[in-house]
């Protein structure tokens, strides 16, 4: 059994102990019986009218079915829905508690407040619109009070399965600009230009393009990346932690504020310290994702 199939199994338990209703992701009904028939039945609080505006202006089809195929979403093995069933509990509170449980903030930091968790928030690399039309999407942002921002990339099922990511385009190797201050992460990202046969797990290009969207707005001072991810028991996720080992050790080279933790680490975390006050949600994550 391969990472994806072990995720997809867990998720696949979940459901029935709940006694949902399986289907097919294509329609009607058509597929792998993963998804479920109501997004809500996939998050543990509904979507709320910011959450829903932001994954509505994003790329992808997360929130609404189309001709041929169900919201990306519905499915249980969505990396938007883990996203959201961990993080949207938060908005609006006291978001501490979460970014300690992340180790992006310490254990003594209170009351960091903050006006809005953000999903699928963009940062745009380039005023080039030309060249660069697409901005590369961040699955959580959190603006502190603190004038520092939170920057999370979520993997869920996708460094598994076997599924090749592409390398970086050349075109970001030939704005040399975009590197200042990146001697090192720009060697890597011509060492995986235009193919990426250094990284199996890892989508490395992804996280660059993170970094430079991110340091062009707020100086690299000005931003923490976390690469969330969940692990998998087996060579996929050994393989898959040495990977992100080996791209943070390049990325603290460059004075990269970037740093990694599994879901299942923060759900832990969560639940042993924070259970009080969040009960309902600390036994959804826990019993879901764990």
């Amino acid at each position: 059994m391969n990472g994806l199939e072990f995720i997809k199994s867990k998720q696949q338990n979940w459901a029935r102990r709940k006694g949902f209703e399986l289907i097919g992701g294509a329609i009607p009904d058509r597929g792998e019986k993963n998804y479920l028939h109501n997004l809500s039945d996939n998050l543990f609080e509904p979507l709320s009218k910011e959450s829903l505006d932001c994954y509505n202006s994003g790329d992808g089809n997360e929130t609404r079915d189309g001709r041929t195929h169900l919201a990306k979403m519905k499915a249980l093995h969505s990396s938007s829905a883990i996203v959201v069933n961990l993080f949207q509990h938060w908005n609006g509170k006291d978001v501490s508690p979460l970014l300690y449980a992340c180790k992006l903030c310490s254990k003594s930091a209170k009351n960091i407040s903050t006006t809005k968790i953000k999903f699928e928030e963009k940062f745009e690399i380039s005023n080039d619109r030309a060249q660069f039309p697409f901005s590369p999407n961040l699955d959580v942002v959190i603006e502190g009070s603190q004038s520092l921002v939170y920057a999370i990339e979520s993997k869920f099922t996708e460094p598994y399965g076997g599924r090749k990511h592409s390398g970086i385009k050349q075109k970001y190797i030939d704005n040399a600009s975009f590197w200042t201050g990146l001697p090192n992460l720009y060697e890597l990202a011509k060492e995986i230009c235009p193919n990426d046969n250094k990284f199996r797990y890892l989508d490395a290009p992804q996280l660059m393009k993170h970094i430079l969207g991110l340091k062009k707005k707020h100086n690299k001072t000005g931003f923490r990346l976390l690469y969330l991810w969940y692990d998998v028991v087996g060579k996929e996720g050994y393989e898959h932690r040495k990977e992100i080992e080996q791209f943070a050790e390049i990325a603290k080279k460059d004075n990269i504020n970037f740093s990694h933790i599994t879901y299942q680490e923060v759900i832990i975390k969560l639940s042993k310290e924070f259970y009080v006050g969040n009960e309902s949600y600390c036994d959804y994550i826990t019993d879901r994702y764990l």
